[in-house]
């Protein structure tokens, strides 16, 4: 099972300026990665944000200019109007569950109990079309978890995760949205978020308002998983976003589990291939709370305790100093000839340059912030041509 690298460590933005916060991650090519990058590196939003146009000006960008503070402002105002919280890292109320993540989000929009995020999680999901039999069981499953103190994470989509959402309203469910924590999509679940929002949690990394592309919905798998413990497939196709959540589990070291169907019904295919390749088999909650059992307990509601405060960490090793262009250029140069479409993980990149660590890393995020090299969870690499 896959294990990906906790963020580097910087201080917590608890004595930064929310804007500050807001504007770094909201500029142009900054991306979780490297907002903790540039935080580990300069010790404060507002540093970081000064040093933005010049890293921006190294990697050859000219003319970048910073989010614009009235962005921010519209966002703050935006996210109060929807009864919505600003959650930033190193906040106590952030998911410790998501503070091992190389790409955690900086910052989360939450509606409703913000408690539930403290509490122990199981990822719930499967397909959109799912069949009776499989609703049926990802409700069974969902009222076993909870009652036995699981709060249920999923991604609000129909079919499966929308049963998962409804059968615990009442124990505990979180809904990791695509969009603004005001937009709800589908729109057919728009009562459900209502409820949701009511008596359980909504959570979105993005701007109030922010219609949902199809490149947002891999980035919410990566926090549903992230903040389980464990992920259970009920059904999925081959090639499904379903799959995306349990891979990402995998490279965030979660455990992923899965329900067996028909090798004749299609929407069971993605299931059984996980079963084939190590997740272990679910026939009902029991299955699952052996993986997480021993760490599950009743939260009763008067008694859920505020998350603590992660604890500041200091980077490892003094910060190297600045080099030459020209010298700049020859690693942009060493690294993209190394890198492809195919993702290679950064510690192998690093073995085969022969060059010290910290000057790979210092110019991998300058390439991520031309737009050059991605990074995707768990610490892979690949090229943008």
């Amino acid at each position: 099972m896959g294990q990906t690298s906790k963020p580097t460590p910087h201080p917590t933005p608890l004595d930064d300026d929310p804007v500050d916060c807001l504007r770094l991650i909201r500029s142009r090519r900054v991306g979780a990665v490297t907002w903790h990058r540039l935080m580990a590196e300069h010790g404060s939003a507002a540093a970081a944000l000064r040093a933005l146009p010049e890293v921006a000006l190294a990697a050859g960008v000219e003319n970048y200019s910073i989010c614009p503070i009235e962005v921010v402002r519209k966002e703050l105002a935006d996210g109060r109007l929807a009864g919505a919280q600003l959650i930033l890292w190193g906040d106590p109320r952030y998911p410790q569950a998501l503070t091992d993540l190389p790409d955690a989000p900086p910052a989360l929009w939450v509606k409703g109990d913000v408690s539930l995020l403290a509490r122990p999680m199981v990822a719930l999901v499967g397909a959109r079309n799912a069949s009776s039999l499989g609703l049926r069981m990802a409700r069974r499953l969902a009222e076993g978890l909870g009652q036995a103190g699981c709060v249920i994470v999923s991604g609000l989509a129909r079919g499966i995760d929308a049963e998962a959402h409804q059968a615990t309203l009442a124990t505990g469910t979180v809904a990791v949205q695509a969009g603004g924590v005001d937009v709800i999509y589908p729109e057919e679940n728009a009562r459900l978020a209502a409820e949701i929002a009511e008596k359980g949690c909504l959570v979105s990394e993005h701007c109030p308002g922010l219609i949902p592309q199809a490149r947002h919905f891999p980035q919410r798998n990566r926090i549903v998983s992230g903040l389980s413990r464990a992920v259970v497939v009920v059904e999925a196709a081959a090639r499904s976003g379903s799959l995306i959540t349990a891979r990402n589990a995998l490279d965030q070291g979660r455990d992923v589990l899965a329900v067996p169907g028909h090798p004749f019904d299609a929407r069971a295919s993605g299931c059984n291939m996980l079963i084939r390749d190590g997740a272990l088999l679910v026939r009902g909650p029991q299955d699952v709370l052996e993986v997480v059992g021993g760490q599950v307990v009743s939260f009763p509601e008067a008694e859920v305790a505020p998350q603590p405060a992660m604890q500041p960490a200091v980077l490892p090793g003094p910060v190297p100093a600045r080099r030459p262009l020209s010298d700049m250029a020859a690693v942009h140069s060493q690294i993209l000839a190394r890198l492809g479409p195919s993702p290679l993980a950064e510690d192998q990149l690093i073995r085969d340059l022969s060059l010290p660590p910290a000057t790979v890393v210092a110019q991998l995020v300058t390439l991520e912030l031309e737009g050059r090299v991605h990074r995707a969870p768990g610490g892979l690499i690949n090229r943008i041509d």
